[in-house]
């Protein structure tokens, strides 16, 4: 099993479509890795050998913010836009949703499950 950056690549795919379990790759840029190496999308990532594994390695680890680099970047920049008190920051702060939509009726993925209501008794 193939373990690159972090992450161990499922050794029954074709290496273009393992590399994509790790964070930060996707299509376009497994193809990219997998053309500066010079190794071919269909080999299975059972089938690579040791030299090929590192050499995936240090590529991706070199070019590419994955994994861990990644999501702290992410967090940070969320982190920043709540500090300056940004409509985004405030919105991430509250557990809304970002990015304009609707609350009124959906949003119960950022919002959480519905709270239960009291009903007075008669």
């Amino acid at each position: 099993m193939a373990r690159i950056a972090g992450v161990d690549l499922p050794r029954e795919k074709r290496v273009e479509v393992g590399l994509q379990y790790i964070l930060g790759i996707g299509p376009a840029r497994a193809k990219a890795v997998l053309a500066d190496t010079g190794i071919s999308p269909d080999v299975r990532v059972r089938d690579l050998t040791d030299e090929e594994a590192s050499r995936l390695q240090a590529s991706i680890v070199t070019k590419y913010a994955v994994e861990g680099d990644l999501r702290r970047e992410v967090q940070s920049n969320i982190k920043r836009l709540m500090d300056i008190n940004c409509y985004r920051g405030n919105r991430h702060k509250r557990g809304l949703p970002v990015h304009g939509q609707r609350t009124h009726t959906n949003a119960r993925t950022r919002k959480g499950p519905r709270g239960s209501t009291i009903k007075k008794k008669v």
